[in-house]
């Protein structure tokens, strides 16, 4: 199992309001930007930015990262349950691939994703 990239989560009102200066900070443009049941997300950089009305994204602020390209999350579910994690959403499938939500033992919340080949080759080895 490998995590090949980590985000760093933030939480705006207005996406197209928000990308440019995080463009201009990191040098770089969006490489994934969709729509997730009622919000818009854009990654760029090491940041995922999530946006939309309050109460829409609150259904995604309990967790603190969002960690993206495991090559395995059948041997990542082990993994966790092996160190006192507890699975809070399971395993499903989204427009990137699957992912699953778990609390650590500590109590830290974080997002799993293991992406589509085709993103891990057009974003990763672009």
């Amino acid at each position: 199992m490998t995590i090949l990239r980590t985000y760093a989560r933030l939480w705006t009102d207005d996406l197209d309001q928000a990308l440019p200066l995080l463009e201009e900070l990191t040098g770089e443009q969006p490489h994934l930007r969709l729509a997730f049941h009622e919000v818009a997300l854009a990654a760029i950089g090491n940041f995922l930015v999530i946006a939309g009305p309050a109460d829409d994204r609150a259904r995604y602020a309990h967790a603190s990262a969002t960690v993206d390209d495991l090559d395995d999350l059948d041997a990542l579910q082990a993994t966790l349950a092996s160190a006192g994690a507890t699975i809070t959403t399971p395993a499903t499938g989204g427009p990137t691939g699957r992912f699953l939500y778990a609390r650590h033992a500590d109590g830290a919340e974080v997002e799993y994703v293991e992406w589509t080949p085709e993103l891990v080759r057009d974003i990763l080895h672009a």
